[in-house]
């Protein structure tokens, strides 16, 4: 099977009910942490919760139907971007929704469950490092920090 063959599998399987269920308790999850973070009532920010779900379920659907490949985060940032620039007629009512929902709280349970999701590939792969790619991490890490405090520095 050629890559594209198997890229355009993958599109297919994708099961949009499935999906949109593990998205509607997403969303509950991110309006809670959005109420204990920012203050804002979940009733208020329904509304630009479920633009966003609807952008996403928009995204997951075009990557299921279109003819060639591309990555459904790409099919939702593209909607995201069409309705949101000030072109849009709808950018306006989109973005006066949205903005009652604080950023953190959509990516704090997301970045939670995905430091949760290790397979089990992962471990045996981890376990076969060993200790270098802790020390690498502590590499990585520490460099990345001095860069942008360098960069801060020079720059602010």
């Amino acid at each position: 099977m050629s890559d594209t063959a198997a890229e355009k599998n993958v599109n297919s399987n994708i099961n949009l009910i499935d999906h949109a269920i593990v998205l509607v308790i997403v969303c509950a999850i991110a309006l809670i942490s959005n109420w204990t973070g920012s203050g804002v009532t979940p009733l208020s920010a329904l509304p630009g919760m479920a633009i966003i779900f609807a952008m996403v379920m928009a995204g997951l659907w075009l990557a299921k139907v279109m003819p060639f490949y591309l990555p459904s985060v790409a099919w939702l940032s593209l909607i995201s971007v069409l309705l949101t620039i000030p072109a849009s007629p709808v950018s306006e009512v989109i973005l006066n929704h949205v903005k009652e929902i604080n950023f953190l709280s959509l990516v704090s349970p997301v970045l939670a469950y995905a430091g949760l999701a290790i397979t089990k590939q992962e471990v045996k792969t981890f376990k076969s490092a060993g200790g270098k790619i802790v020390l690498i991490a502590i590499l990585v890490f520490t460099g990345t920090y001095l860069g942008s405090v360098i960069v801060a520095d020079l720059l602010l």
